[in-house]
């Protein structure tokens, strides 16, 4: 039985594109100024260890550029408009093998010369990345944050995931 056009299927990224999506969107947003690591932490309720590890690999993929010291921070390494939203989920996943058959080097299943199931899922993996390269990270920076966004409550203590405290829910 087919699914209803409302439902929604669940496709899984890993939590290190979701932190990398994350971070450049928070930066675009902020493009007047230095971010640091403890503000994305508290901002996002994330581990700050997790976004070492986030920062570090958008740095040497050219996507941020850090700086140490007193006046220290991320930034953008280039503009909004220049970072491709399918891009950073291809760099940053590991892959996109949705079924074991997917990687010939790792393939031991038996029906996939009679299966059709490959190929319809090969195609929605490219429709989905074709949607993904549709965009680019100022497409996901809408609204740009309050000036003093580290002063606000960090989204840990928010109900209700990303609103900002006491806006309204949509």
């Amino acid at each position: 039985m087919r699914r209803a056009a409302t439902e929604i299927a669940h496709m899984q990224l890993t939590l290190f594109t979701d932190y990398c999506f994350r971070v450049l969107i928070y930066l675009a947003q902020q493009p007047q100024r230095r971010v640091t690591i403890t503000e994305l932490s508290d901002y996002y309720g994330i581990s700050r260890h997790h976004l070492v590890k986030v920062v570090h690999w958008l740095g040497r993929h050219g996507y941020v550029s850090t700086s140490r010291g007193k006046q220290g921070g991320l930034r953008l390494a280039r503009p909004a408009q220049d970072i491709n939203i399918g891009a950073v989920a291809r760099a940053t996943e590991p892959g996109f093998d949705l079924v074991e058959c997917f990687n010939a080097a790792t393939n031991t299943c038996r029906i996939l010369p009679q299966c059709g199931l490959a190929g319809v899922l090969m195609g929605a993996t490219r429709a989905f990345l074709a949607e993904l390269d549709r965009y680019t990270l100022a497409d996901m920076t809408v609204r740009a944050l309050p000036a003093a966004a580290a002063e606000e409550v960090p989204l840990r203590q928010r109900p209700g995931g990303l609103r900002k405290a006491g806006s309204p829910r949509a």
